[in-house]
């Protein structure tokens, strides 16, 4: 059983902001292939956005706070679809954790699990649909099995993560139905879905930094 508080929750959005910069040209590339070729630009503005405001929260500050803290950065700082997807997510992650101090483990695949349900929710995707949902929401479906199971944070985590990676690869079998990608039809087989590589890449950095 492990334990994660707000300087912790800080320490994993500082990961996430360091992998979605180091990953930033890959994501423009797999967009540029069906998109605007801006997904990595617009995920490092939130992730950077998100990890300066975050700086100025006292320790004693509570998940929820912080949580509702990155969401709001994070909308401020993406104009693109990604914006308010993410900034629900965390809006979801802030309300499950609501009065909590400190997070144990079940705590934490909560806060998960309503990240992935708050991001299909506002972009009204379902799986299939070559969206980042594809990697979400399977990621989401592991972590919670796998702690009900009794697995340990870092082990549900794990499934979490290979259940990303199983379901953005999948993308690439898929026809794109939603957003801009869906204006090239079955172009945009053989491609993978960069909102869903961006979400593998997020939650590799949630699961080294928390478990």
């Amino acid at each position: 059983m492990t334990s994660t508080d707000t300087a912790k929750l800080k320490r994993m959005f500082d990961a996430i902001a360091a992998a979605i910069d180091a990953d930033k040209d890959r994501l423009c590339r797999l967009d540029g292939v069906i998109g605007d070729a801006d997904h990595g630009i617009a995920m490092a503005l939130g992730f950077g956005a998100v990890r300066d405001a975050l700086d100025q929260i006292d320790a004693s500050t509570e998940p929820t706070a912080l949580l509702n803290t990155a969401a709001k950065s994070f909308l401020n700082a993406v104009g693109a679809s990604s914006g308010p997807l993410y900034a629900t997510a965390f809006m979801r992650g802030a309300a499950a954790v609501k009065g909590k101090a400190i997070l144990e483990d079940a705590d934490v695949i909560a806060m998960f699990r309503a990240m992935a349900q708050g991001i299909q929710d506002r972009g009204k995707a379902e799986l299939g649909e070559k969206t980042m949902v594809d990697a979400w929401l399977p990621a989401a479906q592991a972590a919670g099995v796998a702690q009900q199971a009794g697995k340990s944070l870092s082990e549900s985590l794990d499934a979490a993560l290979a259940a990303a990676e199983s379901g953005a690869e999948a993308t690439k079998d898929m026809i794109a139905t939603k957003g801009r990608s869906s204006r090239l039809g079955e172009r945009s087989i053989g491609h993978l879905d960069p909102g869903a590589a961006s979400a593998v890449t997020i939650i590799r950095a949630m699961r080294n930094s928390l478990a």
